[in-house]
């Protein structure tokens, strides 16, 4: 089996020994690059041939070593298998549920694009990182490639999701143009969830981003690289609670925007304005694209007559964008991020585990991720 054209600059062949005999037997894999560049990788598992590309490697090249855990499956790869029988040693479903195009006895697997979410507010405390945070987790659990970016210089998502801070790691250098976005991807404990920190740094940007040219563009062209890399089918970010630069250039770069809406009053005041921010991105002609994907409503309480009233009062103006899942007040959301977990690992059987589970299912459904 001979693949090639894969979305990665580092390959330029992906050789994979296999027993073709049995759709369930894979041998060691092989991965060459020009140059100095190793890669090693270890056998695939004869039990969950669907796993392949998701291995720990490490890249060598000269006496730098890298090392990379976020190898893009067949999902979201795109190359050519050719073989002269027209055989797949190995079957996954991941492959079986692309669309497929053979030609001449090939079989051409085309690159699933990335969808960029930013989940923004002006007003704080409204459970957007937390949103942030659950919502990329089951993402993840379900087996999607997900890229975690915390654009907010608290870092309040970096730690929520266990993850050290450090100074350095952060997109602060590359929006000055000091490395690329790429670089910072940090690995989690998930196998399917990568994370960009954060950093306090990122504070100072706000205003020496606004003395530079295409200040709004900034992150968008940072993000170029990652999505034709095919290996995230979905990017989170997560925006500080205000409109300032950093809340805009996630606008810019953004496909969709969820809101983040807590179920009280004042909330519905600060709706109306991060929509007209959208329709002056879109009118000022910096990302026309951008679509409002969706309401989430937050710290929802049943106990109350105001929270049903707001939901219903966002349901009468937005009635396809809410989504149907609200998210509960519940204590183990606050909790769980000061032991740097999800609410996943937390407690699974919460009802915010739950909610969020639920929200991911209605993401996926909406915009076509499976």
């Amino acid at each position: 089996v001979f693949l090639s054209k894969y979305h990665n600059p580092l390959l330029t062949a992906f050789v994979i020994s296999a027993f073709v005999g049995d759709p369930y037997c894979a041998g060691p894999v092989l991965l060459v690059a020009p140059g100095s560049r190793r890669f090693v990788a270890p056998p695939v598992d004869r039990q969950s041939p669907q796993h392949l590309g998701h291995w720990s490697l490490v890249i060598r090249h000269s006496s730098c070593v890298i090392r990379h855990s976020v190898i893009p499956s067949f999902r979201h790869s795109s190359f050519v298998i050719r073989h002269s029988s027209f055989v797949i040693p190995w079957p996954p479903a991941t492959v079986r549920s692309c669309p497929l195009t053979v030609r001449h006895r090939s079989l051409v697997i085309p690159i699933m694009p990335s969808l960029v979410f930013t989940i923004a507010n002006q007003k704080g405390g409204v459970g957007k990182t937390t949103t942030a945070v659950n919502l990329a987790a089951a993402l993840a659990d379900k087996k999607i490639h997900t890229l975690l970016i915390d654009l907010e210089p608290q870092a309040n998502a970096t730690s929520a999701i266990g993850v050290e801070k450090q100074a350095g790691r952060s997109l602060y250098g590359p929006l000055h143009g000091e490395g690329t976005a790429l670089e910072m991807v940090t690995p989690t404990a998930y196998e399917y969830l990568s994370l960009i920190p954060s950093e306090e740094d990122l504070a100072a940007a706000e205003i020496e981003l606004a003395q530079t040219e295409n200040y709004l563009s900034r992150l968008r062209t940072l993000l170029e690289p990652i999505k034709k890399s095919g290996g995230y089918r979905v990017i989170i970010i997560d925006c500080p609670p205000s409109m300032g630069i950093l809340s805009m250039n996630s606008l810019a770069a953004a496909d969709y925007l969820l809101i983040a809406l807590q179920c009280e009053y004042m909330a519905l005041e600060g709706l109306g304005q991060i929509l007209r921010n959208v329709e002056r991105i879109k009118t000022a002609g910096i990302n026309n694209g951008l679509e409002l994907g969706g309401v989430v409503m937050t710290m929802f309480d049943i106990r109350t007559n105001l929270s049903r009233q707001v939901v219903e009062e966002v349901k009468k103006h937005l009635p396809d964008k809410i989504f149907n899942t609200v998210i509960p007040r519940t204590i183990r959301l606050s909790e769980a991020p000061s032991f740097g977990k999800t609410i996943f690992d937390y407690d699974p059987l919460s009802p915010g585990a739950t909610a969020y589970k639920n929200l991911a299912k209605e993401i996926i459904a909406r915009f076509g991720l499976k």
